[in-house]
This record gives structure tokens, C-alpha cells and sequence, in this order.
């Protein structure tokens, strides 16, 4: 799959993915890790605006434009019909880092916390049909799993139990 571990949060929609996979960036990074993220959406979306140069490239059939200036810089890339990449051609075109988490991609192989809040839209467990999910995170009691079960809000605990799983190294202290 990739050189760099990798560890995802998946769940059902309003399931607090988003805010855990966030909270948990800020954790490794306090801690000194430099972490990338991966996020699927099921929907079309677009990060460019009608009104900029990049938009009007794309628009005239580009296939990839790099957007770069002096503080971030980002590659778009429009699949004009070819199908949708696998999670491995994504992670082969992240830079290297310490660590992946990776929002969504439910029916991947990769290590798991599935998240559950009692505001999802769907409270059917993941956990009981994907072996990849290995705990979970809840805003509410969990029963009936043998797997490890984390406060929702319990972020230290979470980022010692990813860091743990993917065997992440201690970051290089500097100098």
C-alpha cells in the first residue's frame, strides 16, 4: 500500500468522522508528527472558484492543473470520465509523512475506528461485518463487541492506541 502508516476513521453520515479525524491531526501534530489525511466524498464537490484562472484551465479540458504559490500549493486533477482512483493510487501521490488518516473509505482493508454518535444518520454498527474496524469511538454506551471502545471526545487515548497499532515512531527531536 504505502510506505507511511496509514489508520482511518469511517462511519455513517453525522457519525463525527470529520471532527475526530481533525481532532486527532492536531493530537499527532502537538505531538510532533507530521500527518497528511485522506478524505472521500460521495458527492461532486469543487475546490475552485468560476471566477479563477485555475477554473477557467480546467474548464478548457486540462486534465491536471498545479495551483502554487508561496504558502501552499495544490494539483487538481479531473477524471473526464476515467473511474474514480483506488485509496493506493491516492496514497502513492502523498508526500512522505509519519502518518495517514484516512476519512470514509468504509470498504478498504486498512486499520479502522469506526465512529458512532447517537445523532448519526444510521446507527447500523460497521464494526460486525468489517474486520478492519479494530475499536470504536462513541458518544453513547457501546454493548456487544469485543473490541476496544473510546470516548468520543477521549483523543489521547485514541492517538496512543493509532500510534500503537501503525507502530509510529517517536518524531526526530531537533537538536
Amino acid at each position: 500500500m504505502t510506505e507511511q502508516p496509514v489508520f482511518g476513521i469511517t462511519g455513517w453520515k453525522n457519525s463525527g468522522k470529520t471532527r475526530l479525524v481533525t481532532r486527532l491531526v492536531a493530537e499527532f501534530t502537538r505531538r510532533g508528527f507530521k500527518v497528511s489525511t485522506v478524505k472521500h466524498a460521495h458527492h461532486n464537490f469543487d475546490i475552485d472558484k468560476k471566477e479563477t484562472d485555475s477554473y477557467r484551465h480546467r474548464e478548457a479540458g486540462a486534465v491536471e492543473v498545479a495551483l502554487v504559490s508561496g504558502n501552499r500549493w495544490a494539483l487538481m486533477h479531473e477524471l473526464r470520465g476515467e473511474d474514480e482512483p483506488g485509496l493506493d493510487d491516492i496514497l502513492a501521490r502523498i508526500a512522505p509523512c509519519d502518518l495517514v488518516l484516512i476519512e470514509g473509505y468504509k470498504r478498504e482493508g486498512h486499520p479502522k475506528i469506526e465512529a458512532r454518535r447517537t445523532a448519526s444518520t444510521n446507527s447500523e454498527p460497521l464494526a460486525p461485518k468489517d474486520p478492519a474496524i479494530i475499536a470504536i469511538a462513541a458518544d453513547h454506551p457501546v454493548a456487544d463487541t469485543g473490541l476496544p471502545v473510546f470516548d468520543l471526545d477521549d483523543i489521547g487515548a485514541m492517538a496512543d492506541f493509532i500510534a500503537a497499532t501503525v507502530e509510529l515512531k517517536e518524531p526526530d527531536s531537533v537538536g
